[in-house]
C-alpha cells in the first residue's frame, strides 16, 4: 500500500512540474502541492501511531470452553463433548454430512474396538457386505445402506 502511495506521489510530482512549466498558475499549484503533501504526512503519521498503539497492546481475546456448559439441562440434546474433543484432536471435520457421534457408531457397527486402518475397514466391509446383502438377508437393504454409510464415515475418519 505504501509503495502504491509512493508511486502516486512520484507521478504527481512529475506531472506537477510539467504543469508548472506550461501554466501561469505555478505558484498556486506549488502551494496546493505543499498543502496536500503536509496533509498526507499528517495522516500517515497518525495511522502509524495507531498501528504502533494496537501492536503494543497485546491483550488478545482468549476463548475458553467448558464441556459442562453443554449439558442436557441446557438443551444440548445428544451432544457428547468428549466425542467432540476427540474429533477435533484428530481433525475429523471433513464430512459435511457426518455428525460427531457417527464415528463411534460406525466403529461399533463394524465391531472395531480401536482405531482401524483403511485395509481393516475394507476387509471388514467385505465380510459384513456378505452378511448384510439384501439377497441373503431378510431385512431388506436397510442394513446394507447403513453399512455403506458407516464405511464412508470410517474411511473419512481414518484415511
Amino acid at each position: 500500500m505504501a509503495q502504491l502511495i509512493s508511486s502516486l506521489i512520484k507521478w504527481a510530482i512529475f506531472f506537477g512540474i510539467l504543469y508548472l512549466i506550461f501554466t501561469n498558475f505555478g505558484t498556486f499549484l506549488i502551494i496546493l502541492f505543499i498543502l496536500v503533501s503536509i496533509g498526507y504526512y499528517i495522516v500517515y503519521q497518525f495511522k502509524k501511531k495507531i498501528r504502533e498503539a494496537s501492536a503494543g497492546n497485546s491483550q488478545h481475546f482468549k476463548f475458553t470452553f467448558n464441556g459442562q456448559d453443554f449439558s442436557q439441562a441446557n438443551g444440548a440434546n445428544n451432544f457428547d463433548f468428549n466425542d467432540f474433543q476427540e474429533q477435533f484432536r484428530r481433525g475429523n471435520f471433513q464430512g459435511a454430512g457426518t455428525s460427531f457421534g457417527e464415528v463411534p457408531k460406525a466403529k461399533e457397527f463394524f465391531g472395531f474396538t480401536s482405531d482401524p486402518t483403511k485395509e481393516e475397514i475394507k476387509k471388514r466391509y467385505k465380510e459384513l457386505a456378505r452378511k448384510y446383502h439384501p439377497d441373503i438377508n431378510d431385512h431388506g437393504d436397510e442394513l446394507m445402506q447403513q453399512l455403506n454409510h458407516y464405511k464412508d464415515v470410517l474411511l473419512k475418519a481414518f484415511p
